[in-house]
């Protein structure tokens, strides 16, 4: 394990470090403009959703490490204190990445990038008409970090308005990640995007309670084949299979055959007991993988 105190780096390297391992983040696409009527769209990804009610998220506009100057998008919240802040999916990814470039004041990132600015309906600030999903912000409060090179500025903002694109919604009015495909970053010039193959359910904790690792018994805590993540699984139950159940599930032939053929083997009983649990949880099969590991020779 590598240790280091972060103030024992040079800024550029700390960064890169924790731009690398905090990761991945989501990434606010923020049109702004300014008290003459400038408009500047960029990319922020030290950027999250911080409360629902109210509304609130808040993004960071970082000073430039290497001379500690501010980013156009802070001077403008500062004159004009409203954003929109569009989430990016794949089909943007390279348009905004291009309107991070750092041009003059006074150039307009929409046209650089290619991208249509369509009138807000409660903040100054255009939408970006490509966007899947537009969020109009007024700007509650600016909390500046630092002072020097890499110091963030946090701007945190009230939605008061939201756009979504229809196309992206699945039957319950959610976004559909499928459909969204959205983009984060990660360190460097790595991004990543949500693909079918990356998508993975788990279920919520149970509001009345699962009985804990803590609980589950040591011999199966300890096992050498389940993960932390089966262990997590097995933990979320209220109550454990009764014992009637777990007999009955013991003259299954399956049970039986596994009994017979390792009954003086009892390290490769526990071993396929283990493995086959592990199939079952890794199917959602969580009753069935406690009655398989709650057998005995």
């Amino acid at each position: 394990m590598k240790t280091f105190y972060p103030k024992d780096l040079p800024t550029p390297n700390l960064q890169a470090i924790l731009q690398s391992v905090i990761v991945p983040r989501p990434i606010a696409f923020a049109s702004t403009v300014d008290k003459a009527g400038n408009v500047n769209l960029s990319p922020f990804s030290f950027f999250n959703l911080f409360s629902a009610n109210p509304p609130v998220l808040v993004f960071s506009p970082s000073r430039r490490v290497r001379d500690k100057s501010t980013k156009h998008t802070l001077e403008n919240v500062l004159e004009v204190p409203e954003v929109v802040v569009h989430i990016v999916g794949y089909d943007l990814v390279e348009q905004m990445s291009l309107a991070s470039t750092e041009y003059p004041k006074e150039v307009n990132e929409f046209e650089k990038a290619g991208l249509t600015a369509v009138k807000s309906d409660l903040v100054a600030p255009p939408r970006v008409k490509e966007a899947p999903v537009a969020l109009e912000c007024k700007v509650l409060e600016i909390k500046s970090l630092g002072e020097e090179g890499g110091a963030g500025n946090l701007v945190i903002c009230e939605i008061i308005r939201v756009h979504i694109d229809e196309k992206i919604l699945d039957e319950n009015g959610m976004a559909d990640p499928h459909k969204l495909e959205p983009v984060a970053r990660l360190g460097g010039s790595w991004y990543s995007k949500v693909i079918p193959e990356s998508l993975f359910q788990i279920p919520k904790p149970l509001t009345t309670l699962g009985i804990g690792v803590d609980q589950i018994p040591s011999e199966i805590r300890n096992s050498p084949v389940l993960t932390g993540n089966n262990l997590g699984r097995l933990g979320n139950v209220e109550i454990l299979p009764s014992e009637e159940e777990i007999s009955a599930f013991s003259q299954t032939g399956e049970i039986v055959d596994m009994r017979i053929r390792f009954q003086n083997d009892q390290d490769s009983w526990i071993d396929h007991l283990h493995r086959w649990a592990k199939e079952e949880l890794e199917k959602g099969n969580i009753d069935l993988a406690w009655k398989i590991l709650l057998q005995k020779p």
